[in-house]
């Protein structure tokens, strides 16, 4: 039986002029979850949107309050960033990856958002026929979007049939074409929570080194794959990197995640020394300055959209990541709480008749965090989306995300313990009214 009746959601997608609901976004699919709880008082279980479930770290705030205590909101933060964070920011690639990137090339950015913004502009501009971007699909929805602004045209595969040495084959036939700029990507991945393993990443560094193009890495849920033993400074295992396997790389680190830092859009790029230091023609003559690549993303791109960063965030960031370094904050076992409700959620749906779409990586199943995904039977995406609505449940199409696969994303950050029982009755009445042959 429906929590919701068809006429109401009707009414909601109408009065929110929702084109189709089938391809919502997760803004739009938040706003008709909102709008059903508010008409009705009736909780729904979010699952749409992947905003932080945890606590803001505390050494962050307390560091923040102590910067605007000695007066750093009075004066304008240097582009580059200011020094603590860059020196604790190289550190922490250091402590956690095993990678030099000295401070210099340690970039803050208002968010990653803000970071793969001028990224993408960087990167498609600064060889001429070089102006596409790769997506190692499924993937971050905005970062198509951002191109969308900027007049940048994107290339895309799904990694779903091209795990492992498969995917060398189908990285060497799009890059082969010579326009490709960039390669992005996020590992541990949003939306499916599959991990790129160690191999891959090998494969995509030695192409990218081939054919020069920049890898993207979208790091925003660093050191969460819970499978393994990481997050021990300067001790291995250390999380799995393309800076291992090449040169050209920008690595994107965000405080949202590891730090529950999110409502203040704090993130770093750390970009590889060489291609920090590397000159481009192309971009010397758009923009006037010397040419060099982290030069320009910085002053003449970063500057641009942001202005820089919050001063007093900055110092929060630093310490955060100071102290990460020192094992005094274990960022892992902060955020482990997503693999338990992870791992309670997919077995109530598993348990009513849903699979796990994207269920294994290349050498071990799927690992629990901060996402999952789930189909059923043979609905396609929207069609599931919907449905669940009807239910109670939010979640998004895996197809807003680039993914061929039919079902949606499940996000685990909004889960409470009050919920679970709800959820398990939900589903079981979801799977009395559409049983499967």
């Amino acid at each position: 039986m429906k929590i919701f009746s068809e006429e109401l959601v009707a009414q909601a997608v109408q009065d929110l002029h929702i084109a189709d609901l089938q391809r919502a976004t997760i803004g739009e699919v938040l706003l008709v979850a909102q709008y059903l709880e508010q008409k009705t008082g009736i909780p729904f279980i979010r699952m749409d949107q992947g905003s932080p479930g945890l606590p803001v770290n505390h050494y962050g705030v307390e560091a923040e309050k102590a910067a605007l205590d000695r007066g750093v909101g009075s004066q304008y933060p240097a582009a580059a960033g200011v020094p603590e964070l860059k020196t604790e920011a190289s550190r922490f690639v250091k402590a956690f990856l095993n990678v030099d990137v000295s401070a210099r090339s340690c970039v803050p950015t208002v968010g990653s958002v803000a970071g793969s913004f001028g990224s993408f502009i960087a990167c498609t501009q600064r060889t001429p026929g070089k102006n596409k971007v790769l997506f190692i699909d499924p993937g971050f929805p905005i970062q198509k979007s951002q191109l969308r602004v900027i007049g940048a045209d994107w290339a895309e595969f799904d990694i779903y049939n091209y795990r492992g040495e498969a995917l060398r084959e189908k990285l060497e036939e799009m890059l082969s074409a010579g326009d490709i700029a960039a390669i992005v990507y996020s590992n541990p991945n949003n939306p499916a929570w599959i991990c790129l393993e160690d191999a891959e990443l090998k494969i995509i560094g030695e192409l990218a080194t081939k054919y020069d193009v920049i890898v993207m890495e979208d790091l925003a849920y660093f050191c969460m794959d819970f499978r393994h033993d990481l997050g021990h400074p300067f001790e291995p295992p250390f999380a799995p990197t393309v800076a291992h396997y090449t040169d050209n790389y920008i690595l994107m680190l965000s405080s949202s995640k590891i730090f529950s830092y999110a409502g203040q859009r704090m993130a770093l790029l750390a970009i590889s020394d060489r291609l920090y230091d590397r000159h481009f023609p192309a971009l010397a003559e758009r923009y006037k300055d010397a040419g060099v690549f982290g030069q320009t993303l910085v002053a003449s791109i970063l500057y641009m959209i942001t202005s820089g960063c919050t001063a007093s965030t900055q110092y929060a960031y630093a310490e955060m990541l100071r102290l990460s370094c020192d094992g005094v904050i274990n960022f892992v076992e902060d955020t482990r709480e997503y693999a338990v409700r992870a791992e309670k959620m997919k077995k109530i749906f598993t348990d009513n008749g849903f699979h796990i779409v994207y269920d294994r990586d290349v050498t071990e199943n799927v690992g629990d965090g901060f996402f999952f995904t789930i189909g059923y039977g043979k609905m396609s995406g929207g069609e599931l989306l919907k449905e669940l609505l009807y239910y109670g449940v939010s979640s998004i199409s895996l197809s807003t995300t680039g993914s061929e696969q039919c079902g949606v994303r499940a996000c685990t950050s909004r889960m409470r313990d009050e919920l679970y029982e709800v959820m398990q009755e939900r589903m079981q009445a979801f799977a009395a009214d559409h049983p499967l042959n």
